[in-house]
């Protein structure tokens, strides 16, 4: 098995409690579907997060998470977040950096100081704190931005999900950009965007941890993820898929999952060494001839 087989195959091994988690869902109303490795689950108060999973709110759902560093996340109705990457030397500085997706739907963010830096990222804006509350609401090709308190730096993102370069933003301001314009930035939201807010996301997000302290909460895997389940997270931005193809890999034994992909390989054409590795080899060179004197 080469490395990369070997890291998937650890990846996906149970992890000891103890240290698997990057945060946890510390409340849930409605359902919430966790795509983690190549299962679905159902979501549980308590749950630990890890990095990797992509959840899923219900229609009139909310999801509050809460990470290792501090940092309160939440989740509105109809939403969809990818914990891209998270990580965090807790003995040296005690602080995490987190890059987290947001491919559609309602996020707000609150970081103190010395919880971290953490990117929140859409399909056209990024916004990066250390110490502040953001609230986001991405929608079909738009984003909308607001800084609640603290600061931020906030900056486009192109569309192989690559962060331009970001600038810094104050407590007050709002932003909105459709894909493939440019930002523009008011001294506050616009009413749409307040109408819309979750109510949730009017107050201060408490934590919710010492529910759970001394428990070990595991969430029941429902069924393997069909090819519809995952399609979209197949389509993302290169810079977000990385990877995407080797985790969900061993769908391929699915018939469908397999025609699925084939038919639309030239959308995401890592797949395709996976799908032909015979392809990818290079043909036997010819024998040189021996030359006699």
């Amino acid at each position: 098995m080469n490395r990369l087989g070997v890291a998937l195959a650890l990846w996906l091994l149970p992890i000891p409690a103890a240290v698997q988690g990057v945060g946890a869902l510390t409340l849930l109303e409605g359902p919430l579907r966790v795509i983690r490795g190549t299962s679905v689950l159902k979501g549980v108060e308590g749950m630990r997060l890890r990095q990797g999973d992509i959840l899923e709110s219900a229609d009139t759902g909310f999801a509050q998470l809460e990470f290792t560093g501090g940092t309160v996340v939440a989740l509105g109705p109809t939403s969809r977040l990818y914990v891209h990457r998270h990580a965090g030397d807790k003995q040296a500085t005690g602080k995490d950096t987190a890059e987290l997706l947001l491919l559609s739907g309602w996020l707000k963010g609150e970081s103190s100081n010395g919880a971290g830096t953490y990117r929140y990222e859409t399909s056209s804006l990024a916004a990066t704190t250390a110490a502040g509350t953001i609230l986001i609401h991405s929608f079909g090709d738009a984003t909308e931005i607001f800084v609640e308190s603290g600061s931020a730096t906030l900056g486009e993102v192109s569309g192989d999900g690559a962060l331009r370069q970001p600038a810094p933003a104050r407590a007050g301001q709002f932003f909105s950009r459709h894909t493939g314009k440019n930002v523009t930035s008011t001294t506050r939201p616009n009413p749409a965007f307040i109408e819309g807010m979750p109510h949730p996301f009017r107050d201060t997000l408490p934590s919710r941890l010492a529910h759970f302290a001394g428990k070990t909460i595991e969430p029941k895997v429902d069924h393997q993820a069909s090819y519809a389940e995952v399609e979209s997270y197949l389509r993302m931005p290169i810079a977000w898929r990385h990877g995407m193809a080797e985790r969900f890999e061993s769908r391929l034994k699915d018939a469908e999952f397999r025609k699925q992909v084939e038919a639309h390989v030239a959308e995401y054409p890592e797949w395709d060494k996976i799908l032909h590795p015979e392809e990818q080899k290079e043909p036997a060179k010819e024998p040189e001839p021996v030359s006699h004197p």
